[in-house]
């Protein structure tokens, strides 16, 4: 025999008539659009129940992210669900570059090299950042920030791109 359910879902008119509108949003995010759409597939008050298993198959999801939804629902309503929490950790929060230093970095890759030198370089990137910026920031950061925005340094200095010498030879 199953084990029975731990958790009933009997959403009212409102959170039913709310989650349904939520998901007809067009720039709304897929993981808020499959939990609205697993909370309507397990809701008991309103049309054909179903399985955790058919739910998770037919929203693409695992069962783990199905049962976190539920509780998440039970615990915080509908509120919940169509909610993202952002740990304080996260790497958005952590992150050190933002768009003024990415604006800074990308303006002085695209500036004159220093003399003795052919091209830019990661390094000499972090030496002159160090000058111009009042927070240190370390080779990796300028890499991600360089590699984020397409910007390669190989590229700057030839004038032509690597597609078209290619096509040339």
């Amino acid at each position: 025999m199953a084990r029975p359910k731990k958790y009933v879902i009997h959403l009212t008119e409102d959170e039913f008539k709310e989650l349904k509108s939520i998901i007809r949003k067009k720039n709304l995010s897929r993981t808020i659009r499959c939990r609205c759409q697993i909370i309507l597939d397990l809701d008991e008050a309103h049309g054909k129940v179903l399985t955790h298993d058919q739910s998770a198959k037919s929203n693409g999801v695992c069962l783990a992210t199905v049962s976190n939804t539920i509780t998440k629902y039970m615990n915080g309503g509908v509120r919940a669900v169509t909610e993202f929490k952002r740990n304080i950790n996260s790497d958005n929060a952590r992150r050190k570059v933002d768009g003024r230093i990415e604006a800074r970095l990308i303006e002085l890759a695209c500036g004159p090299v220093p003399e003795g030198h052919s091209r830019w370089t990661i390094r000499l990137l972090e030496e002159e950042a160090r000058v111009f910026l009042e927070t240190p920031i370390s080779r990796e950061a300028i890499r991600r920030t360089l590699k984020k925005t397409n910007f390669d340094l190989t590229k700057m200095n030839t004038g032509v791109s690597p597609q078209r010498k290619i096509r040339n030879s």
